[in-house]
This record gives structure tokens, sequence and C-alpha cells, in this order.
């Protein structure tokens, strides 16, 4: 058993107040350069390479589908229709987002249990499986969908905080668990801007604007343009920055464009039926965009994910056979942003987190017991979801291995323990007692 790194005990000193839970071949590729790929046919993943034996696996998974957080998604004046209506409340996983969860689940279970992780059928053992979601609730409803399809009926409990105060693994930041220097985070996002800064990312952007003004019935150079509004950075005191208009409206409006398409609106719905599915596909440049700024900067990324990773190390080195975490893409682009993780599911920009998409390792043992990690990354395609097609070894999720910057694929586990405790940094406070 590997020595414990000397941040994780305050990082870990708790998790959750447990709630009552519910019950519910991939080829290593290198990230892909271009802007964004065609819906390969993916392949299942198979036992691993050289008799290794899957032991365990930890994974951080973004919650499925739901409407946008608000009614109007961008600034009154910069759309020219109403915003379709939803019939699921703003913010919260809708009933097609909990299906297609659930399919993946039960894809999870087939996987896993083709692996030796668990078994076949029946329950798995209850101390096998520990699941934690954020303070949010659509992450807990998704987390109880995909355990509805990767162990329908059995009593597998998931915890998350009792307040979104005492929520500091998923929102480490807002919470005052980390502490960030506003001036250094400035600093640090600044020094990836280009020479003229945001406003020459807007302009080296101008046709994704321009595409994004014809989704919004804006005519490009008018008021509603949102590329003709000034564009900087926004700091902000004891948090990370914000990329600022208008990438962050931008982003939104695709992400909702995204979701409208995922759940499967009519096309006629879907971004007012001024987009077809590539085209949207397209627009979601938008947000690995505000992630390069917002989180996959080192400064940022370190504090804004160390109590995540923390939890993740400690299962990787002695956690049960399976540890689900479920949060939100901004935790999925901070993990990947401090240990440098790339990865592309077909049909979508590269690093970008798709809804329900997860980011997680695999911790792999030889003959001689002398145990690896892997990391991978675990998603559905936009078609996938949007007509909740079924999962299986003809039609899988996108399945990636990722390459560890300081590590090879087969990474000794002491070296990914290296690699991940160098990164850490000592929290404020810990999580809440479970």
């Amino acid at each position: 058993m590997l020595k414990t790194h000397p941040v994780l005990p305050a990082l870990l000193a708790g998790a959750f107040v447990l709630a009552a839970g519910a019950c519910t071949r991939p080829h290593e590729t290198a990230p892909a350069a271009s802007a964004h790929a065609s819906s390969a046919p993916n392949v299942a993943p198979t036992v691993a390479p050289s008799g290794l034996r899957l032991e365990r696996v930890v994974m951080l998974m973004r919650h499925g589908v739901r409407p946008p957080t608000k009614p109007q998604v961008t600034p009154p004046g910069t759309n020219d229709q109403p915003w379709p209506k939803w019939t699921t409340d703003f913010g919260e996983l809708t009933a097609h987002g909990y299906d297609a969860v659930r399919l993946l689940g039960k894809w999870d279970r087939a996987n896993w249990a083709a692996r030796g992780l668990l078994p076949a059928t029946g329950c798995p053992p209850v101390a096998d499986v520990d699941v934690a979601a954020s303070s949010k609730s659509r992450t807990q409803a998704t987390a109880r969908a995909l355990l509805e399809g990767l162990a329908p009926g059995c009593h597998i409990d998931v915890s998350f905080p009792a307040d979104k105060h005492d929520d500091v693994l998923f929102h480490p930041l807002e919470t005052g668990a980390m502490a960030i220097d506003a001036d250094e985070a400035m600093r640090a996002v600044e020094a990836v801007m280009p020479p003229g800064g945001m406003a020459a990312e807007v302009k080296a952007n101008a046709p994704l604007f321009d595409l994004l003004n014809h989704a919004l019935g804006c005519t490009p150079g008018a008021a509603c343009d949102i590329s003709t509004m000034p564009a900087g950075l926004v700091r902000n005191e004891n948090d990370r920055p914000d990329v600022g208009d208008p990438f962050g409206i931008a982003s939104t409006a695709s992400q909702t464009f995204l979701l409208e398409y995922l759940e499967g609106m009519p096309m006629k719905d879907v971004a007012w039926g001024r987009l077809d599915r590539e085209q949207i596909a397209t627009l979601l440049e938008f947000h690995p965009i505000k992630y390069r700024y917002e989180g996959r900067v080192p400064y940022v990324a370190d504090r804004a994910a160390s109590p995540l990773a923390a939890r993740m190390l400690a299962a990787v080195e002695h956690g049960p056979k399976l540890t689900l975490l479920v949060g939100h893409d901004t935790n999925i682009a901070d993990l990947g942003g401090m240990l440098d993780l790339h990865w592309q599911v077909p049909g979508y920009p590269r690093d970008d987190p798709p809804p329900a998409g997860a980011i997680g390792f695999e911790v792999l043992a030889d003959a001689a017991g002398e145990q690896f990690v892997r990391a991978f990354y675990r998603s559905q395609t936009m078609d996938q979801v949007r007509e909740l097609q079924k999962l299986d070894e003809g039609n899988p999720p996108s399945y990636e291995y990722l390459s560890i910057p300081g590590c090879d694929q087969r990474c000794p586990i002491a070296d990914f323990e290296r690699i991940v405790g160098a990164r850490l940094i000592e929290p404020l406070r810990a999580p809440a007692a479970k």
C-alpha cells in the first residue's frame, strides 16, 4: 500500500452527509488535433493488455441533460424569438436525460462485469461501490439514474452535501474552501491570451460568432451581435476569473442548443430550426474556449481540482472496486487542466465534457501484483443520447484511453501518486464528515 500524500488527510477528513440513495475494445488513441471529429464507430473496452487485471475504477462524471438554468439564456435583444419551453424545471435533470444515463449505467455494468470488476448479475456488495454527488439536485438524480442502470433494485446510497455551503469537493472556490489570489489568477490567465487579448480571440473566432448570430436571428454587426460586446476577462475576488463577454454568453448559448438536441426536441425547435447537428457541434467550440481560460490554467486548476483529485487519488490507492463522483463540466475541465489530460468524444470538440461524460482512472494489476493506472474518458455520442440508443457491444459509447503527461499509459501507481500529489494544495477547510 502506498503512503498517503501529506495533503490528503485534510482533504479527506470527511466527504458528505449521507443521504438516502436510490436504486438505480477501447483503442488507445492520442488526442485528435482536429476541431471536432465525426461520429465514427467506437470500440468497446476489452480485457487489458498483457493479462492485466482490472481492480478498481474511479470516475468523475458530469450530470445528464438538463434545461437551461434560467429562462433568458442570452441577454435580452440578442435573440429574435423566445427560447423553447421545457417541461422540466430550470437546471434539473430531465426525464429524457435520466433515461440516457440509465442506459449508460447498464452499459457500464456489462463492461465492468466482462472485465471482472463487478458480478454479471445481482447486486454488487455495498462495500464495493461508493457513489457521491454535488449539492445540485441534477447531479444527485444523475447518480441515481446511473445506479438504476448499473445495479437495478439494489440499495446503494448516494452521498451528497446537506448544504451547498458545505460542497467543498465539487465547489471548493465558491465555498471558500480553497484559497485563491484573484490578482495572481488574473495574471496566470492573461498569460495564455493571444497578443491583443480577448479582442484578438474574438477576431480569431469570427466564423463561430457569425454562425451563432445566424442561430440567434441576428445580423452581424447589429446591436444584437454578441461579438461586438467589449471583450475581456472578469476579475473575481477569492475566485477564478470569468472569461467574460462575449465568450461566456456564446458558450451558454451553444450549450443550450446542444441540450435541446440531446433532449430530442424536434429540429424545428432546436436553435429555432436554424442549425443542423454538425453546426451545433461546430458552435460547441465556444465551450472548451471558455474552459481554456477558466479551468485549464494550472494556477486555477490546481486550486479548483485539489479536493476532488485528492479523493480520487485515495480511491485509486485503497478505495472500493468502484468509485463514482457525479458533478459538473467545470469539475472535469479543472481536473483535466490540473493533470493536463486531453480527450475527444466523437462529434464534440477536443476537451469538451459532454453531459453524462466521465473522466476516470482504471487500476490494473499484473500477475505479480504490481499496479498500474490508466486514464480514460467515457461518453455517449450526441445521437446515442438524442435517440436513447441501446448501448451494447455493437453500439458502445466512446471510451478513450488518455495519455498521462509524465507517465506511460500504463502508469505505475507510485508514479501516478507522485504526479497527482505534486499538484495538490492544502484546503482552508475539509469536507464535512459523513
